[in-house]
């Protein structure tokens, strides 16, 4: 089954230098549980389609067909980052979705195991690493339970010991049979 499938899709904006094209008759399928990099230039259109993949924005035409909900990693993951805490950042979307206490207390249980940020449940968000905020995105999107998961240059600004996080990361979503998507 497609996780996501793109057909004809174009979105273009408008300037004071004129229209702008960011995306011209854009078509392409995902298989569910796959793993895909989109590469490309700077101001190539990574990002309009990563936000037209999730919903945030719409395309001027074509059509967007996802199997679940799309998460977005973010390149600077501190914009995602809303809990005092990661426990309560990751509760943020369970939160907003009304899940029930027993579903929320267990999805932030997975998502702590999966991100391997057990150990930092109560520690302040802000004072992570920057491969473990990353991961605490993640986290927020794998407690919401969506199946698609897209990663803005998800090595931006890391580390060694941040990209070997992230790689970890992909692969147990990978394991899990979720959708992944890297841009760069």
């Amino acid at each position: 089954m497609k996780a996501v499938q793109i057909n004809n899709v174009s979105k273009a904006y408008f300037t004071s230098e004129g229209k702008k094209t960011a995306l011209e008759n854009i078509t392409f399928s995902l298989d569910e549980g796959s793993l895909s990099v989109i590469g490309g230039e700077n101001g190539s259109g990574k990002s309009v389609l990563m936000n037209i993949i999730s919903g945030l924005e719409k395309p001027d035409c074509g059509s967007v067909i996802t199997s679940g909900r799309t998460g977005l990693v973010f390149q600077e993951a501190d914009t995602q980052i809303l809990g005092e805490t990661v426990e309560e950042d990751i509760s943020f979307g369970p939160d907003n979705l009304n899940f029930s206490k027993e579903k929320k207390e267990s999805a932030i249980e997975n998502a702590l195991e999966t991100t391997a940020l057990s150990a930092k449940r109560n520690y302040p968000a802000r004072f992570l690493s920057g491969g473990e905020k990353r991961r605490l995105a993640v986290a927020g999107i794998i407690a919401m339970d969506n199946s698609i998961i897209i990663f803005d240059e998800p090595y931006a600004n890391l580390d060694f010991g941040g990209v070997k996080q992230v790689n970890s990361l992909i692969k147990k979503l990978k394991e899990q049979k979720k959708t992944v998507i890297i841009l760069t």
